[in-house]
């Protein structure tokens, strides 16, 4: 029986369901999603399938994060399609992953290397500018005080540069499934950290417009 918007909660919730509910997004996302990215970026692209992976890989983690935000104004796996074309189309804007050295990715433990000019600001008052300014200085606080020099080479490498998930596996000699575990593990505690700063983690999302 197909899952109603509350037994999808309750199975993503669920330590002994949630690992088919994700499966079965997984397969949902990847049966609906190629037509929608088809209008940006070409199937006969030979990133186009990685490029698949990668956005349905960040939309799970996104919709894990964010279980608590769901109102139930719509089918839950409409707003897991509307999240997945948000994160596509941002990543399709920021990826410049070719152009990143990922030279010494495993040990690399200095937060000054995050780049606070992803969080750049194309508001031109002021006010806007300082915000956003303020907001990535505690994302890289937390990123240095939080995570692992892993974790935090991982969520560096493919949350803000965009590197792609296949690229940073293949570099660490490890494999799909360990990195989305690291990831999730790694949000889990910068999503604690942001409780306890007093900050919403969606708040700082929605500023930097992901």
């Amino acid at each position: 029986m197909p899952r109603d918007n509350q037994t999808w909660l309750n199975d993503l919730r669920s330590p002994q369901d949630r690992d088919s509910a994700l499966t079965e997004l997984h397969d949902t996302l990847v049966r609906v999603l190629p037509r929608a990215l088809s209008r940006w970026l070409s199937p006969d692209s030979g990133h186009f399938d990685s490029f698949l992976e990668d956005v349905i890989q960040e939309t799970l983690l996104r919709v894990m994060d964010r279980l608590d935000s769901f109102e139930g104004r719509s089918q839950f796996t409409t707003w897991v399609y509307k999240i997945a074309i948000r994160i596509a189309l941002n990543e399709l804007r920021h990826r410049r992953w070719k152009e990143v050295s990922l030279d010494g990715l495993e040990s690399s433990d200095d937060p000054s290397e995050i780049p606070s000019e992803r969080f750049a600001s194309d508001d031109p008052h002021p006010e806007a500018i300082a915000e956003r300014k303020d907001a990535a200085s505690l994302v890289e606080r937390i990123l240095a005080e939080e995570l692992t020099p892993r974790q935090r080479a991982v969520l560096t490498a493919i949350g803000i540069k965009g590197v792609p998930m296949d690229e940073v596996a293949k570099r660490m000699g490890t494999n799909r499934n360990a990195l989305y575990k690291m990831m999730h593990d790694a949000r889990l505690r910068m999503r604690r950290r942001l409780k306890r700063e007093g900050f919403e983690p969606e708040e700082l999302l929605d500023l930097f417009g992901n």
